[in-house]
């Protein structure tokens, strides 16, 4: 409750520099929690697809195969299994190109390695805006208190007082902009990491799916050791 008042104070009191840094603290903060909530939900439902990513090879024919992904076009396995088929069929039926150069081993791994390429871009849209947050926040907040005790201190010395009561209450207010920059940065951080760690275990999921699908459309058999696949990304060239 005081910090509430606080706040309303070095609004009330506080010019048009103050008012702009507690302004965009708040539009940072809204930001970042926006791109924490779209992005966790994203990575929840990616780790979801993977689980399920492994019923795939429990069939018969591809086509079966592929209809266990479902009909969604932005799962990225589907999309990934899609890749994989249409840089076969057309390594195959098609002649006279120079990528005739490349073996179909190069020319599929190629394929799948720009469709993991065009998800990871995807996967990280919005991180930028949370590191951007995480870094500047307490920096922006710390300028509102060193502008806010600025102007405090004249205040005070306009009026001839400089009693600890009447410098303590303008101070402290100054000083909740560095709170408010603080409580900014510090969830934009913690997303950030809980996402990337999240988005690694998606993309190394992807990789291993991969590497199957590589094996599949190259000897026409799934890699594997045991009842479980190799996990090895995917390499270029």
């Amino acid at each position: 409750m005081d910090s509430h008042f606080g706040l309303m104070n070095v609004w009330n009191q506080g010019d048009f520099v103050t008012k702009a840094v507690a302004v965009l603290l708040i539009g940072m903060s809204l930001a970042s929690w926006i791109v924490i909530i779209v992005k966790a939900l994203d990575v929840i439902r990616y780790k979801r697809l993977a689980k399920h990513s492994q019923d795939f090879w429990h069939s018969e024919d591809f086509a079966t195969a592929l209809n266990k992904l479902g009909t969604d076009d932005s799962n990225p396995f589907r999309a990934l299994a899609l890749e994989g088929r249409e840089a076969a069929a057309h390594h195959r039926n098609t002649k006279a190109h120079l990528h005739d150069a490349l073996d179909v081993s190069d020319w599929i791994t190629r394929a799948l390695r720009n469709g993991i390429d065009a998800f990871t871009a995807r996967l990280q849209t919005g991180l930028a805006i949370l590191a951007s947050v995480g870094s500047t926040a307490p920096f922006i907040g710390l300028f509102g208190t060193v502008w806010g005790i600025y102007h405090a201190l004249m205040s005070i010395g306009s009026a001839g007082q400089a009693t600890i009561d009447k410098v303590a209450g303008p101070i402290g207010e100054a000083l909740i902009m560095t709170a408010l920059g603080l409580a900014v940065a510090i969830p934009a951080v913690l997303g950030y990491n809980a996402l990337v760690r999240g988005n690694k275990f998606v993309l190394t999921k992807l990789n291993s799916f991969a590497h199957d699908l590589h094996a599949y459309f190259v000897t026409g058999a799934r890699v594997q050791s045991g009842n479980e696949s190799i996990v090895v990304p995917l390499k270029k060239g």
